[in-house]
C-alpha cells in the first residue's frame, strides 16, 4: 500500500507540476493576472494535485481490482441475458461517475444547449450498450474491424441529419466519456472477461474495449439531436 501511494504521488507530481511551473512562468512573463487569481490558481492547482492522487490510489487499491474480478465472474453466470444486464448496469453506473461527462454536461448547460441530466443519461446509456456489445463480440468471437465499421458507418449517417451544435457535442462527449474512471475500469473489466474464456488472447481480444465504448455517447447523443430536435 505504502508502495502505491508514494507511486501514484509522484507519477501526479510528475503531471501537474510542468503545467504549475508554466503558468507561474507565463504570470511573471506575459499574463501578469491580477494576485489574488493567481494565489486561487496556485491554491487550486494544490487541491487538484490532492484529489489527483487521492483518486488513482482508489482506482489502483479498489476499483481496478473489482473490475477485473466482475469481468472474470460475469461468462461463468452462463447467461446471456444475464451478462448483457449487468454489464448495461455497470457501465452506465461508471459512466456516470465519470468527472469529464459532468463537466461535458456543465459546459452544455452553460451554452444553453442541453440539460446536465438529459445529457448524462444520453452519453451514459451510449457507452453502456456499446461497451455491452464490444464484450459480446469477444464472446461470439466477432472481428473488431467489422464492428468498428458497422458502428462508425452508423455515425456518419446520423451525422448527416444531426443539427450542428448536437454534432459537436456528440464527439466531444465521445472523448471526454474515456476518462481517468471509465478507462481503467472498463479495460480491466475486458481483461478479466477475457481471463476465463478458452481460445482468447488479453492482447488482441482484451483490448479494443475503450475504441468501441467511445463511439456508444456520440451515437447517443447524435440520435438524441435528430428524434428530439
Amino acid at each position: 500500500m505504502r508502495k502505491i501511494i508514494l507511486d501514484t504521488t509522484l507519477e501526479s507530481l510528475k503531471a501537474l507540476l510542468p503545467i504549475i511551473i508554466a503558468i507561474v512562468i507565463l504570470q511573471f512573463t506575459v499574463l501578469r493576472v491580477p494576485l489574488d487569481m493567481f494565489l486561487h490558481f496556485l491554491i487550486g492547482g494544490g487541491m487538484v494535485f490532492l484529489g489527483v492522487v487521492c483518486f488513482l490510489i482508489g482506482v489502483r487499491t479498489g476499483i481496478l481490482p473489482l473490475g477485473h474480478d466482475i469481468g472474470a465472474q460475469i461468462p461463468q453466470t452462463g447467461s446471456l441475458p444475464l451478462i448483457i444486464i449487468v454489464i448495461i448496469v455497470f457501465g452506465f453506473v461508471v459512466t456516470i461517475a465519470e468527472p469529464g461527462v459532468a463537466v461535458l454536461a456543465s459546459m452544455a448547460e452553460y451554452a444553453n444547449a442541453s440539460t446536465t441530466t438529459a445529457l448524462v443519461f444520453v452519453v451514459a446509456s451510449g457507452m453502456a450498450v456499446l461497451l455491452t456489445a464490444a464484450l459480446l463480440r469477444i464472446l461470439l468471437g466477432f472481428p473488431t474491424r467489422d464492428l468498428l465499421a458497422v458502428v462508425y458507418v452508423i455515425v456518419i449517417v446520423l451525422a448527416v441529419f444531426t443539427p450542428p451544435e448536437f454534432l459537436s457535442i456528440a464527439f466531444d462527449a465521445g472523448g471526454v466519456a474515456a476518462g481517468p474512471l471509465t478507462v481503467p475500469v472498463f479495460l480491466a473489466l475486458g481483461l478479466g472477461f477475457v481471463s476465463v474464456l478458452t481460445r482468447r488472447s488479453a492482447l488482441t481480444d482484451g483490448f479494443g474495449l475503450i475504441g468501441l465504448a467511445c463511439a456508444g455517447p456520440i451515437i447517443g447523443v447524435l440520435l438524441w439531436g435528430v428524434i428530439f430536435l
